[in-house]
């Protein structure tokens, strides 16, 4: 079965071809850093704009990478949810449009659900259940994966994301938008323990996190003069032992021995190396997707579209549901080879 995705959920238009025997056949990407970098954050309706434009453009060129005909294409995945309304409207109605016309199937495919089956892309790759740890600008989640679309929230973020709390310190250090890998750049050259940040939510019991403080924290040392570099290693290394203890705590609660990592966040070296020396020393084993695979991209969401397709799932009529907000333990389980 050949799937094309199709991502928009914020501010990356992507297409992908995923083939079930062979594999990932092609994958486009292209990135609207550009056009919100002067406004400091995405605007949703130059996001949306932006996608309109690119998105038959970008789908000629990933059926060329691919050496396929469109008419070659077996179904078309897309996400639907969750993302900003407008831009994730602009790709289902795509999608949409486009598996009509070819009279294949589609189907609505979750963005987390994406990020979370990323690491299956990779050889070797995990197998169920395992622990997966979701981190990125709009989510921090743990959740216990026990097969396709059998999660259970076990622990999130009850204020900031963990990227968020990346870009919005960035920001206060006047790194521009987006922040995060400059931060974590900045953070090299620096003195991760020139200044003791709180560890949020680890003197307590339980899974949950908390990053506005820190942003507070940030800026209550930039404002003291602490030099830059210095505040964005402390910065770094708190919120990495935050997150390791946390994995630990899942680790030991759900007893087992394999762990997903997935989100922009999963790209950050630090973090990867403190989860690996952790799963190491609990004789486990660790999975992150490749760096160009960890933020938003539409590999996954053909992968994700395949396993469900596969399975027998798609969408009955040609209308589409868009959500803004849409939790993983809404989706239903299906059962896969």
């Amino acid at each position: 079965m050949r799937v094309l995705g199709i991502e928009s959920s914020c501010d990356e238009t992507a297409v992908a071809v995923f083939c079930t025997e062979k594999g990932l056949l092609a994958h486009q990407l292209h990135s609207q850093t550009q056009t919100h970098a002067p406004y400091g954050g995405v605007v949703p309706e130059l996001a949306s704009r932006d996608h309109v434009r690119i998105l038959p453009g970008l789908v000629s060129a990933a059926l060329a990478q691919s050496g396929l005909d469109r008419h070659e294409i077996d179904a078309v995945a897309y996400t639907a949810g969750p993302g900003l309304l407008g831009a994730l409207m602009v790709g289902a109605g795509f999608a949409k449009g486009l598996a009509l016309a070819l009279a294949v199937p589609a189907l609505a495919v979750h963005h987390m659900e994406g990020h979370l089956l990323a690491p299956l892309l990779e050889t070797p790759a995990p197998r169920f259940p395992f622990l997966a740890l979701l981190v990125s600008g709009g989510h921090t989640q743990l959740v216990e994966v026990r097969g396709l679309g059998e999660y259970q929230l076990i622990g999130e973020s009850i204020d900031d994301a963990v990227g968020e709390a990346f870009d919005k310190s960035a920001k206060l250090m006047g790194l521009g938008y987006p922040g995060g890998a400059a931060l974590s750049k900045l953070a090299r050259k620096g003195n991760p323990d020139a200044i003791r940040f709180a560890r949020p939510m680890t003197d307590r019991p339980g899974l949950d996190f908390s990053f506005s403080g820190l942003k507070t924290a940030v800026a209550v040392a930039l404002s003291k003069g602490v030099a830059k570099e210095d505040v964005a290693a402390s910065f770094e290394r708190a919120v990495v032992e935050t997150l390791v203890i946390k994995v630990r705590r899942a680790l030991e609660q759900t007893s087992y021995k394999t762990l997903v990592v997935a989100g922009g966040v999963a790209a950050n070296d630090a973090l990867r190396a403190a989860l690996v020396e952790l799963l190491a020393e609990c004789g486990g084993e660790v999975f992150f997707p490749r760096m160009e695979f960890c933020t938003d991209n539409a590999a996954m969401i053909a992968q994700a579209g395949a396993l469900r397709l596969a399975a027998g799932q798609y969408d009955a009529s040609s209308a589409f549901k868009c959500r803004a907000r849409w939790s993983l333990t809404e989706l239903r389980p299906v059962a896969i080879d």
